[in-house]
């Protein structure tokens, strides 16, 4: 994994300057320790930081190879899971390699097949071509947004990143927020709108989708952007279009079959995502998703006679306070070194203590750009740096739920059937704690609730479909959307600060393509949650993980952390020169803080997590200068 930037002038013929695209650069050290480039010709500058996974001594970018006398220069940030394939069928049509990483075998992609070639990539990625022959820069990123690309456009010039504080960091992008960003802010975030890059006239290219800069050519296939979030009309000369899209299809196999290609596709997506040069583990938390993914890697360590090293992780003291709950109904401590043990593997128990992830919602803000998901964010990224300690790379659990029907939303009618995003239970709950000339909650709320009907009504369905099988086709369009993005941004932007790559083989674009038609029926058999997964991986599991019910990433339960970010929050707050008191409503929020506590967002984010977001708002309010401007 790694970091790209770079800025590009209108005219490709104009001098760049290298010194703002450094600068940069620096910002994101932490996405790529291992080495560093920078290029510069003409009218672009790009930099690149890498973090060293395959061929560690041939792959510094950037990288350029000559066709027919014209340079290709990419800069990449990612992983393919089908380079030998790709890079027999690029040898036959021509292409000569000289290492072994996977960014010459995109770039030869992109020289063979251009615009077309991100059709062909089965992986994560982000990257950037110039194309001197065309005089022009491609960017594309893959299919879920796993890999991160922002972009802004200012005084004709393009500029782009894999982090927003990169854009911020050029002298022409400011730190400002609008209405419509802070409705994000206070209705929506960790979750964004898509394409919005929260920060105002910046954007990011869309999952599944590549774009073209080029002197105002227009280009087939390409539309012309339009303004996202900012309302804000870029200059046409950027041209985006959707390469891949999710579709409804006639399911045609049985019930046997369906069982069977899901272990085939999963399997194999799983196998793949383990070629590495450095060491690699798992993340095993001994809930079903992990366990699937940690149980084939350890099946296939073994046919090669490795050992497969596996993590669980766990707040100290926590056990004597855990309550059961509709979305954590037990623990995962147990289950977790019991699985390994089955396993054969080399288990590790990480642990944090609730000051640690108090004392570290900072840094987790300051790797998002704006406040996330506070705890959650903070002691995933504790967690990743003691990894990184002993392996470079990690297979992770994520995105099962949204495709196989995890959340309660998928089977529980009334989440699904309410005017607002399934997983905010409670949308005005930070709206309603700022003073209404900072949130205009009312007029927000209409406002993304008429986005969200929009969007829902894009999900592809089919003629056909009975009532069950569209609510369940909506409930995977909107999470893998939406919820299943913002949860990939987090281990993405977690991880990356901690100079580790986190893999998601449940996020192989086949596995959705697939799962999307299969029957409702068949993916939550004799009303079990992802029966579907349970029956095709059984192979792998234990029937005690296999039937085990969905535990969630684990939560603070211990006071201790709440009554820590209370007394923060409270000496802030009396603190005259803190921005966020000058917002918000204090008898609103004195009324919530004292109120039961209740989760308000997703699984996990209850109001200890609601004290420590605002808590992350005043210190990014702060440290990043925001401006409010309308």
């Amino acid at each position: 994994m790694c970091s790209i930037c770079g800025v590009i002038q209108s005219n490709l013929h104009s001098a760049a300057a290298l010194e703002p695209v450094e600068a940069m650069g620096r910002t994101m050290a932490h996405r790529g320790p291992d080495q560093t480039g920078a290029f510069i010709e003409r009218g672009a500058a790009l930099q690149h930081n890498r973090l060293a996974i395959i061929d560690v001594e041939n792959g510094l970018q950037p990288m350029t190879a000559v066709e027919d006398g014209y340079k290709y220069t990419i800069i990449y940030n990612g992983e393919l899971y089908n380079t030998p394939e790709l890079t027999r069928e690029l040898t036959a049509l021509g292409a000569r390699f000289q290492t072994r990483c996977d960014t010459e075998v995109v770039l030869q992609a992109y020289i063979r097949w251009g615009e077309a070639c991100p059709e062909r990539l089965n992986g994560i990625f982000a990257f950037a071509v110039l194309d001197q022959k065309r005089g022009a820069l491609f960017l594309a990123r893959d299919r879920f947004g796993i890999k991160p690309l922002y972009y802004a456009v200012r005084g004709g010039r393009l500029m782009f990143a894999s982090e927003l504080k990169a854009l911020l960091a050029h002298p022409d992008v400011k730190p400002q927020i609008d209405r419509r960003g802070m409705w994000e802010l206070l209705f929506l975030t960790p979750v964004t709108r898509i394409g919005s890059g929260l920060y105002k006239d910046v954007h990011s290219l869309e999952p599944a989708h590549c774009a073209l800069w080029a002197d105002g050519q227009r280009v087939r296939g390409c539309a012309p952007y339009r303004s996202g979030a900012s309302g804000a009309e870029p200059p046409s000369k950027l041209k985006k279009r959707a390469y891949w899209k999710l579709e409804a299809r006639p399911f045609e196999d049985t019930e046997a079959q369906a069982v069977e290609n899901t272990r085939d596709i999963l399997s194999d997506a799983i196998r793949r995502q383990l070629v590495s040069d450095v060491p690699l583990c798992t993340f095993l938390s001994g809930g079903l998703d992990s366990s699937v993914v940690s149980a084939v890697a350890a099946d296939q360590y073994r046919r090669e006679g490795r050992r497969l090293s596996t993590y669980s992780f766990e707040y100290e003291n926590n056990k004597q306070f855990f309550k059961q709950s509709l979305f954590q109904p037990q623990s995962d401590d147990e289950y977790a070194a019991w699985l390994a043990n089955e396993l054969g593997a080399d288990h590790n128990i990480l642990t944090v203590t609730p000051l640690a992830v108090a004392d570290a919602l900072a840094r987790a803000t300051e790797l998002r750009d704006f406040p996330g998901q506070a705890d959650i964010d903070s002691s995933l990224y504790l967690y990743c740096q003691k990894v990184r300690a002993e392996h470079t790379v990690a297979l992770s659990g994520e995105c099962a739920d949204e495709i196989f029907g995890g959340y309660p939303w998928f089977y529980r009618p009334e989440m699904l059937e309410k005017p607002f995003y399934p997983w905010q239970h409670d949308p005005v709950a930070r709206a309603s704690l700022f003073d209404d000339s900072v949130a205009r909650a009312k007029e927000g709320y209409e406002w993304l609730s008429d986005d969200y009907r929009s969007d829902l009504a894009k999900c592809p369905v089919l003629p056909d479909d009975t009532a069950d099988m569209r609510a369940a086709r909506q409930a995977t369009w909107l999470s893998t959307r939406f919820f299943m993005t913002s949860l990939l941004e987090r281990k993405d932007r977690m991880s990356m600060g901690a100079s580790l790559e986190v893999r998601v083989p449940f996020s192989d674009h086949r596995v959705l393509e697939y799962v999307y038609n299969v029957p409702w029926s068949i993916k939550r058999k004799n009303d079990v949650e992802k029966s579907l997964l349970r029956e095709a991986m059984g192979s792998y599991l234990p029937d005690r993980i296999r039937n085990r019910k969905k535990s969630p990433y684990p939560k603070v339960h211990n006071p201790e952390y709440e009554r820590i970010v209370r007394a923060r929050l409270a000496e802030r707050l009396n603190d005259k020169a803190s921005k966020l008191g000058r917002m918000v409503n204090r008898r609103a929020l004195d009324e919530r803080l004292n109120a039961p506590d209740a989760t308000w967002f997703g699984q996990l984010m209850g109001r200890p997590q609601l004290i420590a977001w605002l808590l992350q708002m005043d210190w990014w309010l702060e440290k990043y200068n925001i401006e409010l401007v309308d």
